[in-house]
């Protein structure tokens, strides 16, 4: 089974800038329209729903490594949609995750190389909101979605659930403890139509630790993929392995591929996007990919940094081969046939 050995440390050189991409026109498959309009009640926690109290405090800014930097830029940015006039998404736990004295900070000790920019972050956010609710909503059979993320992610407490939807929540662990305690001691709550399961980014083998936690690879399962760290394209590699070999024909993988400074290939958009394609084909998945600018412009907001500063992203994927459990059970069913019409030999 896969190993996703290159995940759990930043290279330690500085990512280099991306050359200009050349113009050109892009076409998106988001069908989502939400120029003006107010969230749908329900789908969202509600201002009055945001715990009052704090957990244990998070470490002390010395003791703050990359990753949880970068999650924590994630929950300001958050939390900083959430108290806008007209958010593009509300999530009243973010505040939650930043205690009195990261609150105090400015924003600045918070950056991190590993965040993308705040229009990107607050796009991809509203993105994966609108198309994950979509595609649970529409479905009866999807109740597993993993979330690929950077540990404080507060989708299984501020959205709505189908009944016995089970979340595996894949994430740097001592990040995952953290924020939980956090959300834990403000009386937080997961939705109970959700049980959320962790299983650790530092885990040996993910797949079959996704395995032993439950997931069941001959069932539908929705794959959800941002601010998980992936510091390589090797890293993205390992990780399509092991989504392709535990989801079932038909799921669905979507997300944000992050920019990764080892990949030459990708030097604009357009080769990023055709060495993505040829990835995604190789391990099973076909690809499309949504541009930044009309997800924007579908929300009626500007984007204000270029592609090059990013180099980020969005994708919608559908499995299109059988997953290792669909095949074994495969396997089993012919056996069985075989045995019950006697096609076997007779075992000696």
């Amino acid at each position: 089974m896969p190993v996703l050995l290159t995940l759990g440390a930043p290279p330690r050189s500085p990512p280099p800038r991306l050359p200009r991409p050349p113009p050109a026109a892009f076409s998106s498959s988001w069908n989502c329209r939400m120029k003006k309009r107010h969230l749908r009640p329900g789908t969202f926690a509600i201002p009055a729903d945001t715990p009052r109290g704090c957990g244990d405090p998070l470490p002390h800014p010395e003791e703050r490594d990359p990753l949880l930097l970068g999650a924590l830029r994630a929950a300001r940015l958050r939390d900083e949609e959430s108290r806008r006039p007209d958010p593009l998404f509300i999530d009243p736990y973010a505040a939650v995750l930043l205690s009195l004295d990261v609150a105090q900070q400015t924003s600045d000790s918070l950056v991190s190389r590993l965040m993308p920019s705040e229009d990107h972050y607050r796009l991809t956010t509203i993105y994966v909101d609108e198309k994950l609710q979509h595609l649970i909503s529409s479905s009866d059979n999807v109740r597993q979605i993993v979330l690929l993320t950077d540990g404080m992610d507060t989708r299984p407490y501020r959205l709505c659930w189908p009944r016995m939807s089970v979340v595996y929540d894949v994430s740097p662990g001592r990040i995952f403890s953290t924020s939980t305690q956090q959300l834990k001691g403000a009386g937080a709550k997961i939705s109970r139509n959700c049980v959320v399961l962790h299983t650790p980014l530092e885990s040996p083998d993910l797949q079959e630790a996704l395995c032993k936690n439950g997931f069941n690879g001959t069932r539908p399962s929705l794959w959800i993929l941002q601010g998980l760290p992936l510091f390589t394209s090797t890293s993205l590699e390992n990780l399509l392995l092991v989504v392709s070999n535990l989801a079932t024909k038909g799921s669905i993988f979507m997300g944000e591929v992050p920019h990764f400074p080892d990949c030459t290939a990708a030097s604009d958009l357009l080769s990023k996007q055709g060495w993505l394609d040829n990835l995604f084909f190789t391990r099973g998945f076909r690809v499309s990919f949504d541009h930044y600018e009309n997800v924007a412009n579908d929300i009626g907001s500007d984007l204000a940094v270029p592609w090059k500063q990013h180099g980020g992203v969005l994708f919608v994927a559908e499995q299109l081969r059988f997953s290792d459990a669909q095949i074994l059970l495969g396997h089993s069913d012919i056996y069985l046939a075989k045995l019950h019409y006697g096609e076997l030999p007779d075992a000696l």
